[in-house]
């Protein structure tokens, strides 16, 4: 979360705005981010007054469903992890189309 922050700092001084409203995150299910694990991390942020959020600043973060693509039979399904058995064939090595995301969709700023 904290590299979160600071890449929005950034971009916040190049807009001249100095307090962030909200941030909107993709979150993957398999980009290895914890969707409570940021939560708390962003909770921790402002209890400790960072200088970019204050009481009122919210954090929304928008689930990415892992999806992958069998390179053998061509199906789509969700794995449940990144290495699956095709529910189709059996096959191992799906492609993974979706699900790996982990970015700031938006922010919004004063």
């Amino acid at each position: 979360m904290g590299d979160i922050l600071n890449l929005i700092a950034e971009d916040m001084k190049v807009r001249g705005l100095s307090k962030v409203l909200k941030i909107e995150l993709i979150v993957g299910d398999l980009s290895n981010a914890m969707p409570d694990a940021l939560e708390m991390a962003f909770e921790i942020h402002k209890a400790m007054k960072s200088p970019i959020l204050d009481e009122s600043s919210e954090l929304v973060i928008i689930r990415e469903e892992a999806r992958a693509k069998c390179v053998f039979c061509g199906h789509e399904y969700t794995p449940d992890n990144r290495v699956a058995l095709c529910p189709n064939c059996g096959m191992p090595g799906g492609k993974i189309i979706s699900g790996e995301t982990l970015k700031v969709l938006s922010y919004e700023g004063s």
